[in-house]
Order: structure tokens, then sequence, then C-alpha cells
């Protein structure tokens, strides 16, 4: 390939990049002005809020309270070189709460309800249902993105408090196992060092984390084209690019809340 060839192409994938960005910038844009004008479907909201609660919770449920058992027990060697076994709770605890608990229910709901929306709203346009909604005086953009948007900002906060609650029931059952304290010696230890601030900065993790996941599903879905190669399509990029989002707002907020943390 000449120099000029490689020029030509490199060209081209900055001007789709560039393409994608801002079509991406007028989508988000689109969705503010649509979620504050008109009528609210508050029906359609509370479907989407089930849909996604009821997609996520068997697996987020799950998956919570085995990384909470298998946190602890990789935890507990390393403290009792130190004779500080008695320490695990509050580890235990402060990693769930800051970290891990708002992470998984993200990347499991990037995996289920992302790759969900994408797959199920570009299935409606390039069957061309959207079209028709439009041709019959009807607003897909605020029925079905919109809801489905505030839907996953709704729900991912609630998924990760009760992902919360699994793990450290997690913790607690290996804890009690091996050191046999009592429920709520446990529970007394665990939180003793959290603070509203390690709270706060988790629902603000996983309302940013929800948008996300619920934006660039949409976004992939309804953009989506080229037949059944175009939903397959939406639904990978919509995972794939949610869970890089969401590292990036980690390490963002992160960075924000040990500020405000010194």
């Amino acid at each position: 390939m000449s120099a000029n060839q490689k020029e030509k192409v490199f060209t081209k994938g900055l001007d789709s990049a560039l393409l994608a960005v801002y079509n991406g910038y007028m989508f988000f844009l689109r969705f503010f002005r649509e979620a504050f004008r008109g009528r609210m479907e508050f029906q359609e909201l509370v479907k989407q809020c089930y849909a996604i609660g009821n997609k996520s919770l068997l697996l987020i449920g799950l998956t919570g309270f085995i990384t909470g058992m298998v946190f602890t027990k990789q935890s507990r060697p390393s403290l009792a070189e130190f004779g500080a076994v008695s320490w695990l709770p509050s580890l235990v605890a402060i990693a769930i709460v800051r970290a891990l608990a708002a992470l998984v229910t993200a990347l499991i709901s990037a995996g289920k309800v992302g790759s969900s929306i994408g797959a199920e709203l570009g299935s409606m346009r390039v069957t061309e249902q959207i079209d028709a909604m439009e041709v019959s005086a009807v607003n897909p953009f605020k029925f079905l993105v919109v809801t489905r948007v505030l839907a996953s900002t709704i729900t991912i906060p609630i998924l990760m408090f009760y992902c919360t609650g699994v793990a450290l029931m997690g913790a607690f059952l290996n804890v009690t196992l091996n050191e046999g304290t009592s429920f709520r010696a446990f529970f007394e230890n665990a939180f003793e060092q959290i603070t509203f601030l390690d709270v706060g900065t988790s629902l603000v993790k996983a309302i940013a984390y929800g948008f996300t996941i619920g934006i660039v599903g949409c976004y992939q879905g309804y953009n989506a084209s080229k037949g059944t190669e175009g939903v397959g399509k939406a639904a990978n990029s919509a995972v794939v690019i949610s869970m890089f989002l969401i590292f990036i707002e980690e390490v963002i907020i992160v960075q924000v809340s040990n500020y405000f943390r010194i």
C-alpha cells in the first residue's frame, strides 16, 4: 500500500470517528430535549424498569454473592500475616461499597441490558417499525429511547444496592464459617469505616453507569442498519462501548471522590 493510499485510509477512518462522535453528541442532546418536553410515557417507563430489573436480578445476585465470598477468602491470608483478621469485615465492606458492587452491577447490566436494548431497537429499525411510528404521528424517540434511558438510570442504582447487600451476605457467610463471627458483630465492624461519602459516591457511579448503558444501547439500536447484520453489530457495539465508558467514568469519579476524601 502506497503512502498516498495509507493517508486516504487514515483520513477516512478519522472522518468516520469524528462523525460518530458528532452523531452521538446530537443524540445525547436530543435525549434531554425530548425528556423535558411533552408528556412522559410513565406506563412504558415502569414496564422498562421492571424488564431491566427482572432480566438482571438473578445474575447480579449470584455474581455479587460469589464476589463477596471470593474477595473475603482471598483477603484473609494477607491479613493473617499481620495478625489483622479482625479487620476483614471492614476491609470487605469498604471494597464492596466503594468499588466492587457498582462495577459488578454495571458490567453485568451492560452485557444483559445494553445488548438487549441495542438488539431490540435495532430490529425495530431494520424492520421499519420505527419509521411506521413516525408516520403514525407517534414520537418514537420519546417512547422508545427516553423511557429506556430513564429506566436504566433509575434501576441500575437499585440493583447496585441489592448487589451490595448480597455481596456482604456472601462475605458474612465466609467469615462466620471460618471465624465464627456473629451476624451483629460482622455488620457492626463492616459499617464502622463506611461513610456517607462512600455511599454517595457509589450512588453517583451507579446513576452514571445506568445512564451510559441506556444511552449507548439506544443510540446503537436506534441507528442500526444493514438488516440482521446491523442488529448484531448494534448489540455488540452497545456492550463494548458501554463497558469502555464505564471504566473511564470509574477512573474520573474515583479521582473526584478522593479529592473530597483528603
